[in-house]
């Protein structure tokens, strides 16, 4: 399946790195969280990703384009007024990589109904460019695919302020809005599944994914939950960053199963 991952917000709760670059760049480990997420996916299999940039979307793409020039053995050749470059040996994983510009000001169901030319008849994964999961995507598709619904969240508990989810007895989602503190509920992760249909509940540009879409799918019962007791972490914040920099730095990164 083709991985979809939204990467073009401002990241404006990180601003003391997000002002000098996008938030899926900010760097975890000496990697961008935005590689992090793509080596998980890769881990099981998925190897073509759609980037939905738009905040400093330029970066996005300079970021690949060096990705391959700094892992692979090169030569320089000026000799004779020559401007010879001759790569040797690349190192890089086997990814395909499309990054597209979604727009500056785009909503996250907007960025998503902009790719929909690259996305083909097929369902595809979804998640966001900032945070890192140790879910089982073989195993999450596998859901999807049994319960035959238009979409799938990965769900986790978590305290943060993220969209909380009313779930029923059969995993169905009931009903999906914005958490409050107080709330002690399973939050909507990322790591989606969703059918090629979905684009038909997008609007435009001015549709934010988490409100009208998922709200109406979950009325519909066509929003299902894959419930993941284990990591998910977030990069909202330089505090958020730091958990995510010791655990790499400790050897404890959960979403790490590939090796170096």
């Amino acid at each position: 399946m083709k991985v979809v991952l939204l990467a073009g917000g401002f990241g404006t709760r990180i601003s003391e790195e997000s002002e000098t670059k996008p938030k899926p760049l900010v760097e975890i480990g000496g990697q961008p969280i935005l590689w992090h997420i793509m080596k998980s996916y890769a881990y099981y299999g998925h190897n073509e990703f759609i980037i939905c940039a738009g905040y400093k979307q330029n970066m996005v793409k300079k970021w690949f384009a060096d990705y391959y020039l700094c892992n692979s053995d090169v030569t320089f050749d000026y000799r004779n007024e020559k401007n010879d470059v001759v790569i040797h040996e690349q190192h890089c994983e086997p990814w395909k990589i499309t990054v597209v510009d979604t727009g500056l000001y785009t909503m996250t169901g907007g960025r998503i109904k902009r790719i929909q030319k690259y996305i083909g008849d097929e369902p595809f994964l979804m998640t966001y460019g900032d945070g890192v999961c140790d879910v089982d995507i073989t195993k999450l598709i596998e859901f999807h695919k049994m319960h035959g619904k238009t979409a799938t969240l990965t769900a986790v508990m978590q305290d943060q302020s993220k969209g909380v989810l009313n779930i029923g007895g059969d995993n169905a989602v009931k009903s999906f809005r914005e958490k409050k503190m107080s709330d002690e509920v399973p939050i909507n992760a990322g790591f989606m599944v969703l059918n090629q249909n979905i684009f038909e509940y997008i609007e435009g540009d001015e549709t934010v994914f988490e409100k009208e879409p998922l709200e109406r799918l979950a009325k519909e019962g066509q929003l299902m939950s894959y419930l993941h007791k284990g990591f998910w972490q977030c990069m909202d914040n330089v505090r958020e960053k730091n958990i995510l920099d010791k655990l790499i730095a400790n050897g404890k990164a959960p979403w790490k199963k590939w090796k170096d």
